[in-house]
C-alpha cells in the first residue's frame, strides 16, 4: 500500500513557490549582472563528478558532507557536490590555465548530507565569487567589497564583519612546537571559546606557561580596532609572520573602513573556520539577532595544486535563499497581468505578440475553460472594439 504522505519531501529539502521563485530570480539576475560589471565570468560547474575529484584538496573536508553513488555506466564512485569551490578551483586550474588573474563566479545548488544548523536546508542555492592568481591584499580587499555588495542588494542590512587571519594561529601551534593531537585539539577549543576549558586542558597537558599563555589570548582576542594593538604586544616576539598578518589586517580594514563605512568591523584572532584550506585573512558576516554567519570567505592560496597549478585565491560564497530571509527587500508588488480571450483572430494575435514584447504578461484563455479573468489573476483584459483589441480593466 502506498504511503499517503508520499508526497513529504525528504527533511531539509525544499521547494520554491511561484512568488518566492519570482523574487530568487530576480535577486540573482541583479547578482550576476553586479559580477559581471566587476570583470567576474560565470561557469556552471557539472552537478556530480568522480569522488576522487570532488574530495581531492580542499574538498577532503567535505566527504561526510558529499552523498555518494555509483555510476552505472563504469562502477566508479561519483558524489553530488556539496561545495562549489573546490568546483571552480579545478576549473581554473585544469581548464581555463589563464596566465594573471582570472575572476570566476557562480550560483547553483548544492547538495549536503547534513543541514547546517537547526532546521536549515540541505541544498542551499551557492552563490560566490573566486579572484585566482594575485596574492596582494587588493585582491582580498576586492573580493570582501563584492560580497558586501552582494549582501547590499539582497537587502541585507547593519551587517557587522569578523576578520582573522590563520597564520596567527599556525605561528603559536610552530611556536610551542604541538603534535597534530595537541594542535586538532587546542584548534577546537578555540572554535568552542571555551577558556577556561582550554585553560585546564594547557596545564594538565604539560604545556609550559608562556605558550599556554598564549593561546589563552588568542581566544579572547576579539573586539573592535583595539584588538590589534594588544596582539602586537601579548605576541611581541614570537614570530615575524604575525606582525606581518597584522598589518595586512589594518591594510584591509582600513580600506573597509573607507569603501563601507556603513559596516562595523570586528577582529577575531581566533576565527580558524576553514583552517585546514585557508592560508591567510578569514572573514564572516553577521546581522543582529542570527547567530550564523550569512557569508564567508577568505584566501585559500595552492587550492588547485591537487589539480595540477597551484595559484594564489581568495573568494568568497553564500546561501542566496538564506540571504535573502535576512534582507530587508520590500515583498514583491502583485504583478499586472492581461487576459486575452480564446480567440484566432490575426489582429489579437498580433497585439498578444506586441504587449508581450513590451514586457507585458499575456494569459491566453483556452478553449472550455470557465475561469474568468479575475479568477486567473489578471487585472487588464483584451475586448474587442470594432476591428482592434483595447485593453479594459477587469471589473
Amino acid at each position: 500500500m502506498r504511503d499517503p504522505e508520499y508526497w513529504l519531501l525528504p527533511e531539509g529539502i525544499e521547494e520554491t513557490l511561484p512568488q518566492a521563485a519570482a523574487r530568487l530570480e530576480g535577486v540573482r539576475r541583479e547578482l550576476l549582472d553586479l559580477y559581471r560589471a566587476w570583470g567576474y565570468e560565470l561557469v556552471i560547474p557539472p552537478l556530480i563528478e568522480y569522488l576522487e575529484s570532488l574530495l581531492t584538496g580542499a574538498g577532503r573536508e567535505l566527504d561526510l558532507e558529499t552523498f555518494k553513488l555509483t555510476d552505472q555506466l563504469n562502477g566508479r564512485l561519483m558524489g553530488v557536490r556539496a561545495d562549489i569551490t573546490p568546483q571552480v578551483a579545478r576549473i581554473d586550474a585544469h581548464r581555463l590555465r589563464r596566465e594573471g588573474p582570472a575572476r570566476l563566479c557562480y550560483m547553483a545548488r548544492v547538495l549536503r548530507t547534513r543541514p547546517q544548523g537547526q532546521g536549515g536546508t540541505r541544498s542551499p542555492l551557492q552563490v560566490g565569487a573566486e579572484l585566482y592568481g594575485h596574492a596582494g591584499a587588493d585582491s582580498d580587499i576586492e573580493i570582501l567589497r563584492l560580497m558586501l555588495a552582494t549582501l547590499a542588494i539582497c537587502g541585507v542590512e547593519r551587517v557587522h564583519v569578523d576578520l582573522g587571519h590563520i597564520d596567527i594561529f599556525r605561528c603559536l601551534v610552530q611556536a610551542a612546537q604541538l603534535s597534530a593531537e595537541d594542535e586538532a585539539t587546542v584548534f577546537g577549543l578555540l572554535q568552542r571559546k571555551a577558556v577556561s576549558e582550554m585553560s585546564e586542558t594547557l596545564a594538565t597537558g604539560g604545556m609550559n606557561e608562556t605558550h599556554r599563555r598564549r593561546f589563552l589570548d588568542l581566544a579572547v582576542l576579539h573586539g573592535d580596532a583595539e584588538v590589534l594593538p594588544r596582539a602586537r604586544e601579548r605576541f611581541a616576539g614570537v614570530d615575524p609572520r604575525i606582525d606581518a598578518a597584522l598589518d595586512y589586517l589594518e591594510e584591509v580594514a582600513a580600506t573597509i573602513r573607507i569603501a563601507a563605512p556603513e559596516v562595523e568591523l570586528c577582529f577575531d584572532l581566533g576565527e580558524l573556520r576553514g583552517y585546514h584550506y585557508h592560508s591567510g585573512l578569514v572573514y564572516a558576516a553577521y546581522v543582529p539577532g542570527r547567530g550564523r554567519e550569512l557569508a564567508r570567505g577568505g584566501r585559500y592560496d595552492g587550492i588547485g595544486e591537487a589539480f595540477g597549478r597551484a595559484r594564489p585565491a581568495t573568494g568568497f560564497s553564500a546561501d542566496l535563499e538564506d540571504l535573502l530571509e535576512a534582507g530587508a527587500l520590500a515583498a514583491d508588488s502583485v504583478e499586472s497581468r492581461v487576459f486575452a480571450p480564446a480567440d484566432t483572430d490575426a489582429a489579437l494575435e498580433e497585439t498578444i505578440r506586441a504587449l508581450r514584447a513590451e514586457g507585458n504578461i499575456v494569459v491566453r484563455a483556452l478553449r472550455g475553460q470557465q475561469e474568468d479573468a479575475r479568477t486567473m489573476g489578471c487585472d487588464r483584459m483584451l475586448v474587442r472594439r470594432g476591428n482592434q483589441w483595447l485593453l479594459t480593466e477587469v471589473n
